[in-house]
């Protein structure tokens, strides 16, 4: 039985600890676990957790929850600037700790994170990597059913910053969440390439901010906020947007993109593959949707639509059959089972603090080219 203790119970810690609840539900071989405390500074969160989720307690000292006995793993789920003294304590402690992405703010607090954690289990939220059609796409590019892969393409296009009356969040504070969309959506975006394709070596980019000010919130207000015309006013202090070209160690040239002020795609975390005998195509907003062209000596040409359902990994223990979907929050029920049944084994979990690193080791190169305008090298 694993201990668990949360840390910040907003959406992401909420979602993490209906994730653990749901466990025990969908997976017969598992590594069980106990709601011991949750630490968040909201007082009616710290209720919600006890009295709605089940924890044994609830506090407003994340350290009691690191320091606690009965507390045998850790899940960091506060704003990114917190990110590494949390981790860092947890490390100190020797206890495994999952983070969510990017593990910091910005480059310099990931590569600490991850050194100081290097003696314990860690584990990122790159959810995205769990869902059982990118587990399949991974798959057809493995076993070479596109060939010779030649291009990526991979973008996530988010319109929660797109109202200029949402309020300025910690989101958008260089101080408080680190970068911007770089931290937030690109992180997700390189990741899944390098899950699929393997190392970037050399980056072009670019960033910038469209909205500049927005409305300051009232207490503890979400990105997902509004304020009013008349609200007083705040200035952001990180990007909007950024966009680069790369290459890979294999010799695929890719385009990213990641926008969080866009109008029209909702939440378009998507990735396109190009190979010399097919090709294929994932989007978050049908994430139970791969969109899959092989080169077949036939008459009719075009992609086909391949419909998850329980022939592939994961999707099974959610629905039976075909065209039954899961959702985003199945996504973190996979990858919290997963990192439980890495602590249960006292084996590495991937993706971990490495992983996180392999992105800000991009985005450093990607923010050194939107300074200079130049090609950079990944370090």
């Amino acid at each position: 039985m694993i201990g668990v203790g949360v840390i910040g119970f907003g959406w992401l810690g909420q979602a993490h600890s209906r994730s653990l609840l749901r466990i025990p539900t969908l997976f017969p071989e598992r590594a069980d676990t106990r709601l011991v405390v949750c630490a968040d500074p909201l007082p009616e969160r710290r209720e919600d957790a006890v009295r709605s989720f089940g924890f044994e307690r609830a506090t407003d000292d994340w350290r009691a929850v690191i320091d606690a006995p009965d507390v045998d793993a850790v899940w960091v789920a506060a704003p990114n600037m917190l990110h590494v003294e949390l981790v860092e304590a947890a490390a100190a402690a020797g206890k495994p700790v999952f983070c969510e992405k990017p593990v910091g703010g910005t480059p310099e607090q990931t590569a600490r994170a991850e050194a100081a954690a290097r003696d314990v289990i860690s584990g990122v939220g790159y959810n995205y990597r769990w869902a059982p059609l990118v587990q399949y796409a991974r798959r057809l590019i493995a076993d070479g059913v596109l060939g010779e892969i030649t291009n990526y393409r991979g973008r996530f296009f988010s319109m929660y910053g797109s109202d200029p009356l949402g309020v300025l969040s910690w989101r958008f504070l260089v101080d408080e969440g680190g970068y911007g969309v770089t931290s937030d959506l690109m992180s997700h975006s390189v990741d899944l390439a390098h899950f699929l394709l393997g190392p970037i070596t050399r980056v072009v980019g670019t960033t910038a901010t469209f909205i500049p000010e927005r409305p300051l919130p009232v207490a503890a207000g979400t990105h997902y906020g509004r304020g009013a015309p008349d609200d007083p006013k705040g200035a952001v202090t990180n990007e909007d947007y950024a966009g680069m070209l790369c290459e890979f160690a294999s010799g695929v040239r890719g385009t990213f993109e990641a926008s969080r002020s866009i109008v029209g795609p909702e939440s378009q975390m998507a990735f396109e593959v190009y190979g010399t005998k097919g090709a294929l195509g994932w989007n978050l907003e049908t994430l139970n949707e791969l969109q899959v062209y092989l080169v077949e000596d036939e008459l009719h040409t075009g992609y086909r639509t391949v419909f998850g359902g329980d022939r592939f990994p994961y999707h099974g223990h959610f629905v039976p059959g075909s065209a039954n979907g899961i959702g985003f929050e199945d996504l973190v029920v996979i990858e919290d089972y997963e990192f439980c049944r890495a602590v249960a084994e006292e084996r590495p979990f991937v993706p971990g603090f490495g992983e996180a690193l392999q992105w800000v080791r991009v985005q450093e190169a990607l923010l050194r080219s939107a300074e200079s305008g130049r090609w950079e090298d990944v370090r």
